[in-house]
C-alpha cells in the first residue's frame, strides 16, 4: 500500500497519478515537500520518494530503497519529470529514475540498517 502526504499533513492513501500531480502543483512555501511511502508489513526496511520544493525553485527528489546504503537524491527544475518519476515510482516501473543523473546521500556501512 502506498501513503503519500505533504507538508500539511494531508494524506492520500493509495494515491494515483491525479492525485500525485496535484500534491506536487500545490508545493509552495508554507508546503514545500512530498513524501510518498511503500508501507507493507512484510518487508523490511524504509522505502520512500521525496519532492522537496527548494527556495530556488528547484525540485530536490530522493528516494530510499530499504535502507540508509540506498538512499540516493538528485535536483531539477522540471515539475513535469518530478511528477513522472512519483509516478513511475508508485506504479513500480523500471526505469522511473532513469531520467535524472542521481548521487548516493548516504555513506554505507556494514551497520546500516
Amino acid at each position: 500500500m502506498l501513503h503519500a502526504r505533504d507538508e500539511h499533513g494531508r494524506q492520500v492513501r493509495n494515491p494515483g497519478p491525479t492525485a500525485l500531480s496535484r500534491m506536487v502543483a500545490n508545493l509552495g512555501r508554507g508546503n514545500a515537500f512530498v513524501i510518498v511511502e511503500r508501507v507493507d508489513e512484510e518487508t523490511v526496511g524504509d522505502w520512500y520518494v521525496q519532492v522537496w520544493l527548494r527556495d530556488d525553485n528547484t525540485y530536490q527528489l530522493e528516494f530510499r530503497d530499504g535502507t540508509t546504503a540506498e538512499h540516493h537524491q538528485t535536483r531539477t527544475i522540471s515539475q513535469e519529470k518530478v511528477i513522472t518519476a512519483l509516478n513511475g515510482w508508485a506504479k513500480g516501473r523500471s526505469g522511473w529514475k532513469d531520467a535524472f543523473m542521481w548521487n548516493r546521500i548516504s555513506t554505507f556501512s556494514p551497520d546500516a540498517d
